[in-house]
Parts: C-alpha cells; sequence; structure tokens
C-alpha cells in the first residue's frame, strides 16, 4: 500500500467517520443490555442463567470473529468486509428485537456479534493505513474515545432506551444507522482493494482451531465465577477443549501456507507490549463498567437510569480529555503519557478503597473523572505505539490481535473481579460474624433496637436477628468491593512500571515537519 500523502479528502475522512459510527455501534451493544437483562429476562420467561447468555453468547462470537478480520479484510477489502459486517450486524439487530424466546435471543446474539466484530479492528486499520502519521494526534484520539468511551456509556444508553421504551429497542435503534452506515461504506470507502484469490487459501482449520481455543476460552471465564470453576463438568471439559485447540491453533497458524491469522507482528518488540496494555487496560475498562453499577444496584438500590446517570461521569470525562490527549502526543513521550494515565487510573480506584455503604454520586465524581481521564491517557498512546510504527502491510492482521487482546483483558478482568468479589465477601461475612457476639455491646444494642421496632409484628427476635444478618451481609459486600478496588490500584501501580520496557516512539509531528 502506498504511503498516505499529508493532504486528506474530505471523502476519505467522512468515509472513515462513518466506519467510526459503525464501530461505536458493535462496541456499544457488548454493554448496553448489562443495565436491562432483569427486564429481557422478564420479556422473554428466561432464568437468571439463561439471560446471562444474552451478553455472553455477543462477547463470545464477537472474540472468535475479531483476529479472523484481518484476513478477511485483505480478501473482500475494507469496503466489502465493513458492509457485510454493517448490514449483518443491523439485520440480526433487528430479530433480536422480535425474539418471543431466549434460544432464539442467544442466537441473533452470537451472530450479531460475530458480523459486528469486522467493524472493530477494520477501523483501527484503516486509522493507521488510510491516514499519514502526522493525523494520528487527531485519529488516534477517535479511535481511541469510541473503544472506551462505548463499553462506558453501555449502560448509560441501555437504562434510559429500556425505560424510556422497552428493552426491544436496545435493538431496533441500531435499524435506521445500520442501513445508513452500510450505503454510506459502499459509496464513500475506497481505501484499498480486494484480493479474492486468497480466498482459495482459506484455512478452515485454523479458522476450527481459533474458534475452539477462543470460544471456551471466554466461556470458561464467564461461568467459572458463577459455577464454582472447575468443580463444574461443563467448565472443566471445555478448559481442556481450550487448551488443546490453543495448541493445535498455534501449531496450524505457524505451519499454514496461508494463516488465518498471523502472529508475526509479535516479533515487533512495541506491538508486543502495546498488545500486554491493552490486555490490562481491558481489565480496568470492562471491570470498572462492571463494578461500579453492580455496587450501586446491590448496594444503593439504583434503577438501571439512576446508574446510567451517575457512570455517565467517565464519559464525559473521557470525551473532554480526549482532543487534550491528541495535542499531548504531538508535544510529549507517549510512554510518559502512557504512565500518568495509569497513575491517574490507580489513584481513581485508590479513592473506592475507603467506600462505604454510603458513597452516592459524589462520592463517586472524582474517582470516576481520574478513571475517564487517566483511561484516555493510556489507551491512545498505546494504540499508536503498538500499531502507528507497523509496516502498513501488517497493520490488517495486527489490528485484529490487538482488538482481541483488549476484549480478552476484559474478560479476563471480570472473571478476576467476580472470583474477588466472592470470596472476599465470603471472607468478610465469616470476620464480621466473629465480632457480632452477644459480647459485643453495640451488636446487642443494635439487636435490642431491632426487637422492640418489630415487637407486634410477629417472632420479633427472629426478625430482627434477620435485620442484623442483612446489615452484615451488606457490610461485607461494601468491603469485598474496596477490597477489590485495591487490588486494582497496586496492578495499575505495577503496570505503569512496565512502560520503561517500552522502545522510545518516533514523534509523529516531528516526522511530518521533515517532509
Amino acid at each position: 500500500m502506498a504511503v498516505p500523502s499529508e493532504h486528506v479528502a474530505p471523502r476519505r475522512l467522512v468515509a472513515f467517520l462513518i466506519m467510526v459510527f459503525g464501530m461505536f455501534m458493535s462496541i456499544l451493544d457488548i454493554q448496553i443490555v448489562s443495565a436491562s437483562l432483569a427486564e429481557i429476562q422478564a420479556g422473554l420467561s428466561a432464568s437468571a442463567s439463561e439471560v446471562s447468555w444474552v451478553q455472553t453468547a455477543y462477547l463470545i462470537a464477537e472474540v472468535i470473529a475479531i483476529p479472523l478480520s484481518g484476513f478477511l479484510s485483505r480478501a473482500l477489502g475494507t469496503r466489502m468486509l465493513f458492509a457485510i459486517s454493517a448490514s449483518g450486524f443491523t439485520f440480526a439487530s433487528l430479530m433480536c428485537g422480535f425474539t418471543s424466546s431466549i434460544e432464539q435471543m442467544i442466537l441473533w446474539r452470537a451472530i450479531q456479534g460475530f458480523l459486528g466484530a469486522g467493524m472493530i479492528p477494520t477501523v483501527f486499520a484503516s486509522a493507521y493505513t488510510v491516514f499519514p502519521r502526522s493525523k494520528f494526534h487527531i485519529v488516534g484520539p477517535i479511535i481511541g474515545l469510541v473503544a472506551t468511551l462505548a463499553p462506558t456509556v453501555g449502560p448509560t444508553v441501555g437504562g434510559y432506551i429500556t425505560d424510556l421504551m422497552s428493552w426491544h429497542w436496545l435493538f431496533f435503534i441500531n435499524v435506521i444507522p445500520g442501513i445508513a452506515i452500510t450505503v454510506g461504506v459502499l459509496a464513500l470507502v475506497d481505501f484499498d482493494e480486494p484480493h479474492l484469490e486468497l480466498l482459495n487459501h482459506f484455512d478452515w482449520w485454523g479458522l476450527g482451531f481459533m474458534g475452539g481455543f477462543l470460544g471456551s476460552l471466554e466461556y470458561v471465564l464467564e461461568e467459572g465465577p458463577r459455577n464454582d470453576w472447575f468443580h463444574d463438568e461443563y467448565i472443566a471439559v471445555f478448559a481442556v477443549v481450550c487448551v488443546v485447540s490453543a495448541v493445535l491453533f498455534f501449531w496450524r497458524v505457524l505451519t499454514a501456507r496461508e494463516p488465518i491469522v498471523d502472529i508475526r507482528a509479535f516479533t515487533n518488540r512495541n506491538f508486543a507490549l502495546g498488545c500486554m496494555f491493552s490486555f490490562c487496560v481491558g481489565i480496568g475498562l470492562y471491570g470498572l463498567t462492571y463494578l461500579y453499577p453492580r455496587y450501586l444496584a446491590e448496594v444503593r438500590g439504583y434503577s438501571a437510569l439512576m446508574i446510567g446517570e451517575t457512570m455517565f461521569i467517565s464519559g464525559i470525562a473521557m470525551f473532554c480529555s480526549a482532543p487534550v490527549v491528541g495535542r499531548l502526543m504531538a508535544k510529549f513521550d507517549m510512554r510518559i503519557l502512557i504512565a500518568v494515565g495509569l497513575v491517574l487510573f490507580a489513584i481513581g480506584t485508590w479513592q473506592m478503597t475507603w467506600m462505604t455503604k454510603d458513597y452516592d454520586f459524589y462520592e463517586l465524581l472524582w474517582p470516576q473523572i481520574f478513571r475517564g481521564v487517566g483511561m484516555m491517557m493510556a489507551m491512545v498512546p498505546v494504540n499508536n505505539i503498538a500499531l502507528g510504527t507497523l509496516p502498513p502491510q501488517r497493520v490488517k492482521n495486527a489490528s485484529g490481535l490487538f482488538n482481541l487482546t483488549r476484549n480478552l483483558g476484559g474478560a479476563v478482568g471480570l472473571a478476576l473481579i467476580n472470583t474477588a468479589l466472592d470470596d472476599r465477601t465470603d471472607f468478610h461475612i465469616s470476620r464480621l460474624h466473629d465480632k457480632v457476639t452477644w459480647g459485643n455491646a453495640k451488636a446487642v444494642e443494635l439487636l435490642n433496637l431491632f426487637t422492640q421496632k418489630f415487637q407486634g409484628m410477629g417472632d420479633a427476635s427472629r426478625m430482627a436477628m434477620k435485620q442484623l444478618n442483612q446489615i452484615v451481609h451488606r457490610q461485607a459486600v461494601v468491603m469485598s468491593f474496596a477490597d477489590s478496588f485495591f487490588l486494582l490500584t497496586f496492578f495499575y501501580l505495577g503496570l505503569a512500571t512496565l512502560v520503561l520496557l517500552l522502545a522510545k516512539p518516533a514523534n509523529p509531528m516531528a516526522a511530518a515537519e521533515g517532509h
């Protein structure tokens, strides 16, 4: 591919922005259902374990499709792949809205995730091949903002839509924009040419092994915390499938004539380290998008709409900081920006280690601002360091791998956070029960107070004991949340020190001035 000129044609810029909006929709739909699962469960008469698959099916399908997009982008060309992804995603969204059973919903969500996934790495690849490197400080924050903002505001958008209309509109709302994106891409995108002859060497075995590896890995990570990990027969079986498929997959990509995924990009030091940082940033990005709503729902008793309004602060912080980060990238060493971003993120989680059951909007305000700004300062330079220094012919494949690491980081993060919450809640309940005894004057006083309150309402002493147990359990849950934030704080402070391993990237603005 020819090196892009310094001038960017308006047609190409409009085409790119249309693609960016498509990527926003695809990433948004991971989290848009998270605040509305209870309504979907009631509407489809599903069990709690069944409705969780509305999210899990999408994630598994997306994780399998993202690395596949590199090969398909080279074979079909950016225009055709993106149009197929956008139109397929739109049709699957329409069918999700019309479903009348949980089985149909899970099927169409998997199709929606698989087809929509092609839009995500294609945008990243286009950003770093279509635009000259002197423009990276502009396009970098755009795609970085979308990749971080979409999952953050997902619960907010979903909460508003479900509250104003119904859960069906979580999917119907994609239809008109999806059609517009498909038409716009077909009319305007001319970034590259397809190489259809590559399809003659499509590695079906590689696709099967990759699907077994990534699909079973995502299943184990999603279901493990809920079902006591390997004590569950299905999780143990899928763990074995994951390991065997992984071995066969890596053997295949290293020996096939035209591998389904080209992992040679990992020989580039900054790309490999950038993927490691992307994986770790994914833990915080998806982890906190899960932790905050869960705290607000379980401890504060917030509705989906109230959770969305509270979580929106992070989105505003990301949106406002994106252009600033772009300017800073042009003036400072990007490694410094990544380190500062990770430290700011750690400050936000550190502030939550002192949380109590009374933490509300204003107590969560600054932690969310630090989280939003820190995420942008870390994510955007990582994108540039990982993909902006690769040869253009490697970017398509590398973009799929890079985006995969962020999603896998989110899956691993959620599994670890859920496990930590469960273990620490049990630990704190045990410790608190040891302290709440008849020898504890405050506990006895509180129990007597509850007994008097329930006089004449049945078995007052039993009701008082139940009330006291609920207080102990709630306090244990709050303490487990604080512990999780504490672990994330030290994880990101440690990660900030690893920035020193990155080779210093060239300043794209300085390179532009040399032309």
